[in-house]
């Protein structure tokens, strides 16, 4: 097999850091908007993510980083996934499930007990994704994103 072709997933690094924001400012312009919490994020990775005890992952292809996602912390046992963007090229390369398979894995390793998500049941196969990895819907409160139009979160062992 060569590993050319084959997507990895790596952990954040600051030479990396301009890509979390490429990537998910790329997907929030093609389906909603920007909104000043991304922003936010996007523009102090570092800080609002990997201080705060979160973790940020990039999936790389061919030595391109073609997808990113997050967990930001909540508490001890309970993360988000969050910031989870995979470019248009990557399209058929598996990278959203891949990121998945690792956050699964992750999760585990760091004894997290719970992960939650937010998103849109216009994109249809991200929820179809979520679905195969165990997240089921759960009530959604008010004035997190206004995107997100379902919660969803995922009971770990």
């Amino acid at each position: 097999m060569n590993s050319e072709k084959t997507v990895e997933i790596i952990p954040f690094s600051s030479d990396l850091k301009e890509h979390i924001k490429i990537l998910n400012v790329a997907w929030l312009e093609k389906y909603f908007k920007v909104e000043e919490k991304d922003e936010l994020t996007l523009s102090n990775p570092q800080e609002e993510i990997i201080k705060k005890g979160g973790k940020i992952f990039y999936a790389r292809y061919n030595g391109e980083i073609l997808g990113t996602y997050s967990l930001l912390k909540i508490d001890d046992e309970a993360y988000e996934l969050s910031k989870m963007a995979v470019s248009d090229k990557a399209q058929g390369l598996g990278v959203g499930n891949k990121m998945l398979l690792h956050c699964m894995t992750t999760a585990k390793e760091n004894n997290i007990k719970k992960l939650i998500l937010y998103s849109n049941t216009m994109l249809l196969p991200a929820i179809h994704l979520y679905k195969k990895f165990g997240f089921v819907e759960i009530p959604l409160e008010d004035g997190v994103y206004d995107r997100a139009d379902i919660k969803m979160e995922k009971i770990l062992p």
